[in-house]
């Protein structure tokens, strides 16, 4: 467990955006990986099927946290601007980068791709176990959402691209 602690707690901390979700996601993996460890292929690497479960775990929570919003938000409908306040300060806290904030604009899968593959330097192979994909889909993905993480940066975040422009 704590050789591979802190890299299921950065993934989910980088996916969820918030420390105390992320310890409880990290604890949650732990917990199914024991109570699973029969299902466990130990011919394979421990990390990306930990990250597997931590992943599905922040998918879910990331679900109930835009239903929260949603909710909070219908809530709020007499006074919009109240709603936007509330909303910009919960993701002003949670952001800390440019680069984070433009990531988390784009869609749940193009985060996770982007996770796995760049902030936690997984392999291709790893990510893909992590995942439960064949490589070559990783690969479209990540092509993919490199992609939308581009003009996302285009767009909204131009002074990160600055002296990367050919």
């Amino acid at each position: 467990m704590q050789a591979h602690q802190e890299p299921v707690f950065r993934f989910a901390y980088l996916f969820l955006g918030d420390p105390d979700d992320a310890e409880d996601i990290t604890q949650e993996t732990f917990l199914r990986a024991y109570h699973s460890l029969k299902r466990f292929d130990p011919t394979r690497p421990l990390r990306p099927w930990l990250l597997s479960i931590a992943a599905n775990l922040a998918r879910n929570r990331h679900r109930s946290v835009a239903r929260y919003l949603a909710a909070l938000t219908r809530s709020f409908r007499a006074d919009p601007s109240e709603s936007l306040d509330v909303e910009q300060h919960t993701a002003q806290e949670q952001d800390t980068g440019q680069l984070w904030k433009a990531v988390r604009q784009l869609p749940a899968d193009d985060q996770q791709i982007i996770y796995l593959r760049f902030f936690l330097d997984l392999s291709t192979a790893e990510a893909a176990q992590a995942l439960d994909v064949a490589e070559g889909t990783v690969k479209s993905r990540l092509n993919r959402a490199v992609g939308r993480l581009r003009a996302v940066i285009k767009k909204d975040f131009p002074t990160l691209s600055e002296g990367y422009e050919s």
